[in-house]
């Protein structure tokens, strides 16, 4: 290095420095709930996710519909958990009230701090003691925040019109050896080919058709897109969804609740690309070769991806 070099890296040193220290200010006031970061934009209910259920469904959709803390090893929220490595450092996207990011805190004691864009479901978040940032996760935020263990994704994805720009966002926050754990629904389960078959597809306040859902995938098309994405399926499991509407009404509601769910599960984990309400994955970044391609034949696509593991 030249000393003229030498000169303006002296120069510039400190304001690089005051820069970093200003941006983490920001961060954590956005985490504190006292100001939002000044690139998020629409926090308003314009800029909620559930503002895409305009004119599909009679009313808005209530933001806490989902807002349920079971640990039920049979669903989603206790699936994802168990793919998270225990005390490990979590960016949850989208972390909704933070309903799964109580379970994950409870069954592997992580420190989750999420990103909300709509305001309602941040402030319930938080006041279950979690960080969160109220807006959209930016280039910014992700350098803010530092390096994390594992980012999630749960349910969320499907809501984007473009869901690779956020992952490959968000995969740039994750550490060395650092995974993604993701949800999705399955528009391949039994109750959505029924409705296909009779020539049905109307969108509902929650489930599988979400009013807000603008992607959908199964179990073979996920795999497919995350490789895409130059990540790896490692495990994939499939939640049983015994909350899903259709399972209240008959010829299901005709069984006592703990056969049903009991039913229900068996069924799920037996067929789970029929019966698994979501897929739950996690993943790992592909390494690339010298030429900065990803190496596909070294990754090929999981034999069995509803393997779960221990089972």
């Amino acid at each position: 290095m030249t000393g003229e070099s030498d000169a303006e890296s002296l120069k510039h040193g400190p304001m690089v420095r005051s820069q970093g220290v200003a941006r983490r200010e920001r961060i954590l006031k956005a985490i504190s709930g006292d100001e939002t970061p000044a690139s998020p934009k629409r926090l308003g209910p314009e800029g909620s996710p559930d503002h895409n259920a305009s004119g599909f469904l009679a009313t808005r959709p209530s933001a806490s519909r989902y807002d349920h803390t079971s640990a039920d090893p049979r669903e989603a929220a206790a699936l994802i958990a168990e793919f998270i490595p225990e005390g490990c450092r979590v960016l949850e996207v989208g972390c909704g009230t933070g309903s799964v990011a109580t379970v994950v805190r409870r069954l592997r004691k992580a420190r989750v701090i999420g990103v909300e864009p709509d305001a309602e479901r941040a402030c319930l978040a938080r006041d279950r003691g979690f960080e969160v940032i109220c807006g959209y996760l930016t280039e910014e935020l992700v350098k803010g925040l530092g390096a994390f263990d594992v980012v999630l994704f749960a349910d969320v994805l499907e809501h984007l019109p473009n869901p690779s720009a956020l992952l490959q966002l968000a995969c740039s926050a994750l550490g060395r050896g650092g995974v993604v754990v993701l949800s999705v629904p399955n528009v391949a389960h039994w109750s959505i080919r029924w409705n296909l078959l009779r020539g049905r597809f109307n969108y509902e306040e929650s489930g599988i058709m979400d009013a807000t859902h603008l992607r959908w995938f199964t179990t073979d098309s996920l795999a497919s897109w995350l490789q895409k994405n130059g990540l790896r399926v490692e495990c994939m499991a499939h939640s049983a969804g015994t909350w899903l509407s259709v399972y209240h009404a008959w010829p299901w509601r005709l069984a006592f609740r703990g056969h049903r769910s009991a039913a229900i599960g068996h069924l799920a984990k037996r067929w789970p690309k029929l019966f698994g309400c979501q897929c739950v994955v996690r993943a790992s970044r592909i390494a690339a070769s010298n030429d900065g391609n990803l190496t596909q034949a070294d990754c090929p696509l999981p034999a069995a991806v509803t393997s779960h593991p221990g089972k």
